[in-house]
């Protein structure tokens, strides 16, 4: 994770870079990102991360627990996905594709 903060005048904007680690809870991580955007709550901030999980609301093709869960947090810190639907995915490999790449906005 890197948390980059910058400073102009009285505005200050977050920008976070996170890979969500699948064998680790969601709800340590979604702790962590709550401790570092809780200085930033008025302020702009930005998110990206390698969610490593799956949800139709960031244009999967399904959802799963882990995506529920993110979605249910994302909503409760009013934070927006910035990914847009697209033929394309976020992530390929030899064993399939999906979306779980995401950029994330206050």
């Amino acid at each position: 994770m890197v948390v980059v903060v910058i400073t102009l005048g009285n505005l200050k904007f977050y920008t976070v870079n996170m890979c969500l680690d699948i064998t680790e809870k969601l709800d340590k991580t979604t702790e962590q990102i709550n401790d570092i955007l809780q200085p930033a709550n008025t302020r702009g901030s930005l998110i990206t991360t390698d969610s490593n999980s799956r949800s139709r609301t960031w244009h999967d093709n399904l959802t799963n627990g882990r995506g529920r869960k993110l979605e249910e947090f994302l909503i409760s810190k009013q934070l927006f996905i910035m990914n847009e639907d697209s033929e394309m995915t976020t992530f390929q490999s030899t064993t399939g594709s999906s979306n779980i790449d995401l950029t994330i906005s206050n």
